[in-house]
C-alpha cells in the first residue's frame, strides 16, 4: 500500500485503545502517545478529523445486557466519548497541534455542538477535529459514526486504529489458525461477517466508495506509518 494520496482523513480510536495496559479508564501515556502521532500525522499536511469510542468507560451494550433500557444505556456511552475526545483535545494541544472538540450530543459549555459546517471550517484551520457522541442517536455504533462522519465531512479515507495488525478471518488472540488479509472489499467483509467493523459501517462505506484501512495503534508512529505507506494493515475498499 503506497502512501495515501488524500488531503483529508477520519480515523476511529476505539476507546479500549486509550486503556493502555489499565482494565478500565483512561491510561495518560496512551493518550498522550496517541495524541502525539496525530499531531505528528497533522503535521504531513493532512487534515485529521477523529472519532473516538467510548468502550474504555461505558458500552452501550453491555449496559443493555446487564438491565439497561438500551437507548439509555446507548446515550451513557455517548457521554463516554465525549469525556475521551476532551482528554484528547487536551493531550494533542499539549503535543503542539489545536484541536477542537464537536459533540453530536449538544452540550455547549462542555463543547461545540456538531455541524458539518463548522467542522469543515475547523479542518481547513488545520485543527484537528474531535468527534464525540457517535452519531447522536442510539441503537448506532460509534464505527458506524465515523463511517458516516467521514462521508459527510468529504474524507478520502477511514483509518480504522484497532489491537491487531489488520483484519483476520477469526481472532488471532484465540485463533492460531486465522488468516489474515491483505486486501478485501466492503461486501467480502460484510458477507464474511468480519468483526472488525459492523455491517452497518462497511455498508456505508461502501455506499459512499470510502476505502478503510484497518491497522494497529498499539505501536509509536502507527498512524503517522499508515499515512505514509508504511507498516502492516488491511485495505478494505470498492
Amino acid at each position: 500500500m503506497g502512501a495515501l494520496p488524500h488531503k483529508r482523513v477520519l480515523v476511529k480510536v476505539s476507546g479500549e485503545a486509550l486503556m493502555g495496559p489499565e482494565a478500565f479508564g483512561l491510561h495518560p501515556p496512551t493518550v498522550a502517545r496517541i495524541a502525539a502521532d496525530l499531531a505528528s500525522a497533522r503535521a504531513l499536511g493532512i487534515e485529521l478529523a477523529v472519532v473516538v469510542g467510548g468502550g474504555n468507560i461505558f458500552r452501550g451494550v453491555q449496559g443493555a445486557a446487564k438491565g439497561l433500557d438500551r437507548a439509555c444505556a446507548d446515550q451513557m456511552g455517548m457521554l463516554a466519548t465525549v469525556m475521551n475526545c476532551l482528554a484528547f483535545e487536551q493531550a494533542v494541544e499539549a503535543a503542539g497541534a489545536p484541536a477542537r472538540t464537536l459533540s453530536a450530543v449538544a452540550m455547549p459549555t462542555v463543547c461545540e455542538p456538531y455541524a458539518r459546517q463548522k467542522a469543515l471550517a475547523h479542518l481547513g484551520k488545520g485543527r484537528v477535529v474531535l468527534l464525540a457522541g457517535g452519531t447522536g442517536n442510539p441503537f448506532f455504533t460509534t464505527d458506524t459514526g465515523a463511517a458516516l462522519r467521514a462521508a459527510e465531512l468529504g474524507c478520502g479515507a477511514l483509518l480504522k486504529a484497532t489491537n491487531v495488525d489488520g483484519v483476520y478471518s477469526a481472532d488471532p488472540k484465540t485463533d492460531p489458525a486465522a488468516v489474515r488479509y491483505e486486501r478485501l472489499t466492503h461486501s467480502e467483509a460484510i458477507d464474511r461477517r468480519l468483526g472488525v467493523m459492523d455491517a452497518a459501517a462497511f455498508a456505508l462505506a461502501r455506499d459512499s466508495r470510502m476505502p478503510i484501512i484497518v491497522f494497529s495503534i498499539q505501536e509509536p508512529g502507527a498512524i503517522t506509518a499508515v499515512l505514509r505507506g508504511e507498516g502492516r494493515a488491511t485495505l478494505v475498499t470498492a
